[in-house]
Parts: structure tokens; C-alpha cells; sequence
């Protein structure tokens, strides 16, 4: 009888052996010699059976057997799949060796089961051997299994390790364990699965480890993990073992599908490679569904997972195919940095463009998204809840036209730094809760989508912002905003910021930033270049105002309708007349017209200031404005609007300048004076012939009543009487001019009813303005 010794070792996966290392799998169970033949015990009697060196033909049947035996398989060659199905065994082990198959359903072991460098093989010829009996009724067992390696149910009480080991089924699944139970893990290193891997229901009391594996499913599902729950982590990153030059990243081509899953600590996806089929069966179902949270070419699923630990898509991680995490609950942080995540864009679906996805999720920790690089698609973030901070400064997004990164109704404990970014697409925050500060510092968002609402690069409408919001430079790299910023009503407990930017617009809106309704403690609005579009600040308010030339010279001017701000970040000096005329001027130009409210609100900060000449400075131009415009809106009245309004300037400053009036009066007194003074003592007396209306001439220039003789003239007094109306001080009444000197009375009377209006005037609105 031949020996062990005899024979070379057994080189399973050259083909079939030569007849010498037969041996039928009937005879391994046989007692006596023949049983004996290929196995052999252990010195210590131990309770294991060791093959070694075999190509066993025939079927190892050990279904439902009961043996406390630990079988032991190296180097050997199976012509059939080993059956132990609803077997007890004590363990079970395949080392270097080659299966066609392996039926394990509803096996229990007590220690681990091993399939470790060994190949399982299920050949196509086989698959139409099993296909044919299938379609006449035969029992289906009779073919080839429908999956190369079947645990289906089974329990093992130690781990199962595939460790180096290649599982194919060209047609059908390469595992096959729904509702596997592990006590300890799942361990698969540098494993090679053609055929899908399924393991929906799977519970692990340790990690399941697919570090350096390479699942290939393209047309469906690479790892099918329904519902499974992992006592550990999911690892699926780099296997490290060896030297450097032979590290392995895992790599999955197909759809990791992870729905309800749980994982107890970590999911770890480092340096992995995710692709999935950018055509096939399930892109073509997916475009016929108008499910506009559908995603037809997801590299990743997971909804409705629970992690409590971390999730790592991080460290050169490269997908093409969705990241797809909606509802999902992770109670550590979501680590995508340093990765590569793209799919090929959608032609009339803009929704199916979603390279992450993660509507409605609960993150404990944060979002590290340093150096993300999303070459094509969209990131969408829609009502996420992030305990932490969303970090994601050198990164790069590129969605062209639309929304690249859509975060509305998010909310953020901690901070949002996007700094030094390149984004090509809106950036849409509508609604967003931050907790800390957004700060885009350096950050570049260019080619915005164009909707017929809005074509902004950066839309923070509604949002709610703990701290700051900065839209500045960093370290000499402009904030640049191609289609303009939206803040539309949003709040900023301290400081909007937008030192060194640049912004745009696009049309038909032309917005470059608009800020109506947004409250801040400051506004710092000094960006480098003047704003390419309108500035809205309409119903804004902030407590400080920091700006420069460059913000008032956008080109499409400045909204400022109820725009109020308690102070200027620059003071104007009491005695600066200069600064606020240069102030006044900005205003007027950047307004391309005129209101009334900005003036207003730059006269009340003055005034709030004590500045009270330059509140009034500023209210008297705001007047000259005014007429301006009512005299541009009148064609024939015009002339007369201007010379009114000229009036008041000159003579009481409407109203602001009340000294201007006595001024006026003492002018006009001593003109008067000296006009009616001239010649006075030059006096013809003469009588009438009628001795009830005797008339006394004083002279060419005034005549006086019979009765009233003993009235002595005064020029100076009369003067007045004519420039006060209303009240007589009995001049006007008793001296009556004669030609020249009458058209002098009667303009000394105009003009003081001019200056007497013009002061009635000034004093109304100083009660009100008191008021």
C-alpha cells in the first residue's frame, strides 16, 4: 500500500492529479485501514481529521452527520462540492486547496470554519448541467449548487476565515449566507469573490475584515449585507501584510449594498476602490423610475444603517458610483478625506447625479472632508444632523450648472470650514442651522446652476449662524463668488465678513450679493474689486458698518431701503467735513436715485453718535436731493421746483440752517434802511382842497394821513414792519410809496413772507425729527 511519504507533495490547482493520489471520499468514512489510508490522527489523539495531499473524488457527504471531529483539508483537490449540510462538526478546515463547491447549509460548528489559500470553483459547464436538470423537475441538488460556497443558516461558534482565498460562480453568487451566525469574526483577507457575496442577516459577534479583497459582481451586488449586524468593525482597506510593495487595497466592482445594517464599532473603507457599472441592467431599470431620490449607479447603500462608531471613506478611498447613506444614524464621525468620489453625469435627470448622498442623516461626531475630491456630481446633504463640525478646507467639487453641494435645512453643531476650496456649482445652504462659523476663507465658486429662481454661486438664504460668517481672503486666495452670494434673511449672531472677495453675477438677476433681511452684530463689506451686479441690503441691519469705495462702486448700484446700522467701523470726525461729503457722495451714486431712508439712517447714526452738525449736514443734502428729483419729474414746473428748493437752501438750509434766516433779515434790513433813507429830508407840504382828506406831503418819497401828523419817519422801522408779516408795527398802514419805491416795498414784503414760510418750515421739521 502506497504511503504518504511516497508520493510528492499534491499541487491541487495544476488540474486533475494523476491516479495515485486518488482516493474516494466514500472510503475516508470507512473504519479500519482504508479509512485510514489519506488521513491521519494527531500524536495526541486528538480529535481531528487530517487529509493531506489528495484529490478525493466522489462526494464527501457528511450531511446531517453528527461527528466530533475536526476535519482537516490540505492541499487536496475535491472532484465534487463536500456536503455538510445540517452537519455537526467540530470544525472544519480547507488549506491550499481546490473545491468546486462547498454546501454548508445549516451546518453547526464549535470552532472555526477555514477555507485559507484555496480556490472554490464552480465551472460553467457545470451551471448548464444544473440549469438543464432544473428545467425537467429533477431535484435541484443534483446539479452544481447556485452558489460556490453555501453557509446559508449556518452557525459557526468560532470565526470563518477565507483568507487568500478565490471564490467564483460565473452565473450565480459566490457566497451565499443569509442569516450566517458567527461568535467570533468574519475574516477575509486579500479574498477573491467572482459572484456576488451575500450575507443579508449576518450576525458577527467580532469584525468582519475584507481588507485587501477583491469582490467583482459588476451587474448587481459586490457585497450584499442586508440587514446583517456586526458585533465589531467592518473593515474594508488596505491589507498591509508583507512588504510594501505587495499592500493590497480592497476593491469592490458592483454595489455595496449595506441597507439597516448595524455595526457596533467602525465601517472602514480606507484607500478602497468602489466601482460600479456605469451601464447594465440596474442603470437601465434606474433611469425608467422618475424617483427623484433614486440613485441608479450607487457604489455604496446604506440606508438606514447604524454605526456606532466611526465611518471611514477616507485616505485615497476612489469611488465611481454613489455614495448613498440616507437616514443613517453614526455615532462617531464621517471621514471622507482625501477621497475621490464621481459618477458620470445625468443628461435630463439633474437629480441622478448625486455622487454622496446623505438626506436625513444623524452624525455624532464630524464630517472631515479635507481634500475631497468630487470630479463629477452632486453632494447632497439634506436635513443631516452633524454633532460636530463639517470640515472639508483644500477640496474640490465639480457639478457645472447646478447644485454641486446641496446642504438646505442642515444642521450643524459646531463649525462649517470650507476653506481654500475650488467649487464648480452652487453651493446651496438654504436653511442651514450652524451652531459655530461658516467660513468659505479663499474659496472659489465658479459655473453656478442657472434656475429660473436663482443663479447664485452661494445661496445661505434663511440660515441661522452661531458665530461668523466669513467670505474673505486667506493668506493672499480671494473668496470669489462667480454668480454672486444670496443671505437673504438670514442671521449672524456676530460678523459677516467679506474682506478681499470678489463677486459676480449672472444674468437675468445681476445679483452680485444680496443681504436683504440679514442681521448681524457687524457687516465688514470691503471687498478688492467692486461687486460685478447689485448689492441688496434692503431691511438689513448690523451694529457696526465697515466698508470701502470698492463695495459703493457696484455696478449695478446698491439697494438700501431700510438698511440700518448703529455705527461706522471708521468714525467721521466732528470736524472731518470732507470725510462725510465724501460719504454723502458714495450714497448718492451708489443709489442710482434717489431715497429718502438712507440719508435718514445716516443722519440718525451721526445724531446717535452726537455728531448733531453733521446730522444736520447730512438731512439738508437729503432735502436738495429730494427737489432734485421732484424738479426731474416735473417738465414745465420744474424750473420753479428748482428756484423754491434754491430759496430754502440759501436762506434756512431747509430748515436745518435756521441762522441762515437772521442772517437774511439783518441783510435785508440794512438794504432797507439804506434805500428808504436816501432823500428823505427833502419834503414839499401842500393841502388838498378838500379839508377832510388835507393831505401833508413829507416829501417825493412817502406821504402821510391828515391825522397823523405828528408821526415822525423811520426807515429802519418801516423796513421791518414790511419784513415781518403779520405782525404791524403801524408803518406799513401809514406810509404809502410812490413809484419806484413802491415795487421796493412790495419786494421787501415778499421776501419776508419767503423767509417766514421757508423758517415755519425748518421749525416743523425739527419738532418732528425731535419727536
Amino acid at each position: 500500500m502506497t504511503t504518504e511519504s511516497a508520493l510528492p507533495p499534491l499541487d491541487p490547482f495544476a488540474g486533475i492529479p494523476d491516479r495515485r493520489y486518488e482516493v474516494k471520499a466514500s472510503d475516508l468514512l470507512k473504519p479500519g485501514n482504508g479509512g485510514l489510508l489519506r488521513w491521519r490522527r494527531t500524536a495526541t489523539n486528538a480529535p481531528i481529521v487530517y487529509v493531506e495531499d489528495a484529490y478525493i473524488t466522489g462526494t464527501l457527504d457528511l450531511r446531517a452527520a453528527d461527528l466530533k471531529y475536526l476535519f482537516r483539508f490540505e492541499r487536496c483537490r475535491f472532484e465534487q462540492p463536500p456536503d455538510v449540510r445540517e452537519a455537526h462538526l467540530l470544525g472544519l478546515v480547507f488549506r491550499k486547496c481546490w473545491l468546486p463547491g462547498l454546501k454548508a447549509r445549516n451546518m453547526r460548528s464549535r470552532n472555526d470554519v477555514r477555507l485559507i489559500r484555496s480556490v472554490v470553483q464552480v465551472d460553467g459547464a457545470d451551471r448548464e448541467i444544473e440549469e438543464t436538470t432544473v428545467q425537467r423537475g429533477d431535484d435541484r441538488e443534483r446539479g452544481m449548487p447556485n452558489a460556490a460556497v453555501n453557509l446559508t443558516d449556518a452557525v459557526i461558534e468560532g470565526s470563518l476565515v477565507l483568507t487568500r482565498t478565490v471564490i467564483a460562480h460565473p452565473h450565480g453568487k459566490a457566497i451565499h449566507a443569509d442569516r450566517l451566525v458567527l461568535a467570533g469574526a468574519l475574516l477575509a483577507y486579500r479574498m477573491v469573490a467572482n459572484g456576488e457575496v451575500r450575507l443579508p442577516g449576518l450576525r458577527t459577534g467580532g469584525n468582519v475584515n475584507f481588507s485587501g479583497a477583491t469582490l467583482n459582481n459588476p451587474d448587481g451586488f459586490a457585497l450584499n449585507g442586508n440587514g446583517l449586524h456586526i458585533g465589531g468593525s467592518l473593515l474594508c482597506e488596505v491589507d498591509n501584510y508583507g512588504p510594501a510593495s505587495q499592500r493590497k487595497r480592497f476593491s469592490a466592482t458592483g454595489i455595496m449594498y449595506l441597507p439597516s445594517a448595524t455595526v457596533d464599532s467602525d465601517i472602514v473603507l480606507r484607500e478602497a476602490k468602489l466601482t460600479v457599472s456605469q451601464q447594465g441592467p440596474i442603470a437601465v431599470d434606474a433611469w425608467k423610475s422618475n424617483d427623484p431620490y433614486l440613485d441608479p449607479r450607487p457604489a455604496l447603500v446604506a440606508d438606514r444603517m447604524r454605526v456606532d462608531g466611526n465611518v471611514e471613506l477616507s485616505d485615497g478611498l476612489q469611488a465611481l458610483g454613489t455614495l448613498r447613506m440616507v437616514n443613517a444614524r453614526i455615532g462617531g464621525s464621517l471621514r471622507l478625506a482625501g477621497a475621490e468620489v464621481s459618477v458620470v453625469r445625468g443628461k435630463s435627470q439633474p437629480y441622478y447625479d448625486r455622487a454622496l448622498h446623505l438626506d436625513g442623516t444623524e452624525i455624532g461626531g464630524d464630517i472631515e472632508a479635507t481634500s475631497l475630491r468630487v470630479p463629477a456630481g452632486q453632494l447632497r446633504l439634506a436635513d443631516v444632523t452633524v454633532g460636530g463640525n463639517f470640515l472639508a478646507w483644500n477640496s474640490m467639487f465639480r457639478h457645472p450648472g447646478r447644485d454641486v453641494f446641496s446642504a438646505r435645512r442642515s444642521k450643524i453643531a459646531g463649525n462649517f470650514q470650507l476653506t481654500d476650496a475650488t467649487i464648480h456649482g452652487t453651493l446651496r445652504l438654504q436653511g442651514v442651522e450652524v451652531g459655530g462659523s461658516i467660513n468659505l476663507a479663499g474659496t472659489r465658486l465658479t459655473e453656478p446652476g442657472l434656475r429660473a429662481t436663482s443663479s447664485f454661486s452661494l445661496d445661505i438664504r434663511t440660515g441661522r449662524i452661531g458665530r461668523d460668517l466669513t467670505l474673505r481672503d486667506n493668506n493672499g486666495r480671494p473668496f470669489v463668488a462667480e454668480g454672486g452670494v444670496n443671505l437673504d434673511g438670514a442671521q449672524v449672531a456676530r460678523r459677516v465678513d467679506l474682506r478681499g472677495s470678489q463677486l459676480g453675477s449672472l444674468s437675468p438677476f445681476l445679483v452680485a450679493l444680496d443681504a436683504g433681511d440679514v442681521a448681524a452684530d457687524e457687516f465688514t463689506l470691503t471687498p478688492t474689486v467692486p461687486p460685478t451686479g447689485r448689492v441688496v441690503l434692503r431691511r438689513a441691519h448690523c451694529g457696526t458698518l465697515t466698508d470701502n469705495e470698492a463695495f459703493w462702486a457696484a455696478s449695478g448700484g446698491i439697494e438700501l431701503e431700510d438698511f440700518r446700522y448703529d455705527a461706522l467701523g471708521k468714525s467721521i470726525p466732528l470736524a472731518d467735513d470732507k470725510a462725510l461729503d465724501h460719504r454723502i457722495d458714495l450714497l448718492s451714486k451708489a443709489m442710482r436715485g434717489y431715497r429718502p431712508g438712507p440719508y435718514d439712517q445716516l443722519a440718525h447714526m451721526l445724531r446717535a453718535a452726537g455728531n448733531e452738525e453733521h446730522a444736520s449736514t447730512v438731512a439738508l443734502r437729503k432735502q436738495q436731493f429730494r427737489y432734485e428729483a421732484l424738479a426731474g419729474g416735473f417738465k414745465f414746473f420744474g424750473p420753479g421746483v428748482r428756484l423754491w428748493s434754491w430759496l430754502q437752501r440759501s436762506m434756512v438750509g431747509y430748515g436745518y440752517r435756521p441762522v441762515r434766516a437772521l442772517g437774511w433779515l439783518f441783510t435785508l434790513l440794512v438794504l432797507g434802511s439804506l434805500w428808504f433813507g436816501l432823500g428823505s429830508d427833502d419834503c414839499v407840504t401842500w393841502k388838498s382842497s378838500d379839508p377832510a382828506h388835507e393831505i401833508i406831503a413829507n416829501g417825493p418819497r412817502c406821504v402821510v394821513n391828515q391825522q397823523d401828523t405828528g408821526l415822525q419817519w423811520n426807515p429802519v422801522i418801516y423796513t421791518a414792519d414790511l419784513l415781518v408779516p403779520i405782525v404791524d408795527f403801524g408803518n406799513k398802514s401809514r406810509w404809502y410809496m410812490h413809484g419806484p419805491d413802491n415795487w421796493v416795498a412790495a419786494g421787501f414784503t415778499a421776501s419776508g413772507w419767503i423767509l417766514a414760510t421757508t423758517v415755519a418750515a425748518g421749525v416743523s421739521r425739527m419738532l418732528r425729527r425731535e419727536n
